[in-house]
């Protein structure tokens, strides 16, 4: 098993942030709303999912307005998704910075699952104003919060791992990975809650390592239910298990980037 070189990414601590910072710049340089577009994204898509899913489709939504149910998903989930499609095409995307300058390469993949980390939070405006216009209030599981977002983050960077490295040698995964990421939603708790698929294939949808977060974060944010942290743990289990190998791969591959690029 290759080792993680801990010491040499402490010593290169400063150049990750750099590198999230530098991205969050880019993002949103030039444009008319400016970081707006954090909040824009996951509230547009929950008014066309409540008039879809929540309106014509009458999907279930645990008891809770609809807008409210679908936009504690989202605001997770396009964290999630966006760090997937961000992180697994950042090593061509700095093929330049790659073939010139020595860094450990991990830093990439990582550096955009950490800038995008400020949308969440500014997503999480909207949801504070939903919750208050229903009178809504988080209970004491809020305070696991923070572990659910290190552990999205830790499957998002491990899939990013994987996925970088792989589109390096083989740049068709750029093309067809947004087609898959917004495939996996509709495999994922976004805008249906987990008991809505029968018990017969629910284990089919805890293997998806976003259910168990998804519901742990509605549950969390919103209080309307305890828990289930049997789901939860072979979410955190998973995304354990894709960030070690992920990271492993990377190592493993990295040699061949600055040939490859």
């Amino acid at each position: 098993m290759l080792a993680l070189d801990l010491p040499e990414l402490l010593y290169y601590r400063e150049l990750l942030f750099f590198l999230a910072w530098s991205e969050i710049k880019v993002r949103y340089k030039q444009t008319i709303m400016g970081v707006s577009w954090a909040i824009l994204q996951p509230l547009f898509t929950m008014i066309l999912f409540t008039m879809i899913f929540g309106g014509f489709a009458k999907i279930p939504s645990e008891g809770i307005p609809y807008p409210v149910f679908s936009y504690s998903g989202l605001v997770l989930w396009i964290y999630f998704s966006n760090s997937v499609s961000q992180s697994g095409v950042s090593l061509v995307n700095n093929s330049t910075l790659i073939s010139k300058v020595y860094f450990p390469r991990l830093l990439i993949p990582t550096s955009s699952c950490i800038s995008l980390l400020m949308d969440y939070v500014l997503a999480l405006v909207i949801l504070v104003i939903l919750m208050a216009f229903y009178s809504l209030l988080p209970n004491v599981s809020i305070l696991l919060l923070p572990l659910l977002l290190a552990v999205t983050f830790m499957l998002a960077a491990g899939v990013g791992y994987w996925l970088s490295s792989i589109c390096v040698k083989y740049r068709d995964v750029r093309f067809v990975l947004p087609f898959f990421v917004q495939l996996f939603m509709f495999a994922s708790p976004v805008i249906y809650p987990s008991t809505f698929v029968s018990e017969k294939y629910r284990w089919l949808l805890l293997l998806n390592p976003m259910t168990g977060l998804l519901d742990a974060h509605r549950a969390a944010l919103l209080g309307h239910k305890n828990i289930d942290f049997n789901g939860l743990g072979i979410s955190v289990l998973v995304s354990i298990i894709i960030f070690i190998t992920g990271i492993i791969y990377f190592k493993k591959t990295e040699k061949d980037f600055a040939d490859l690029i």
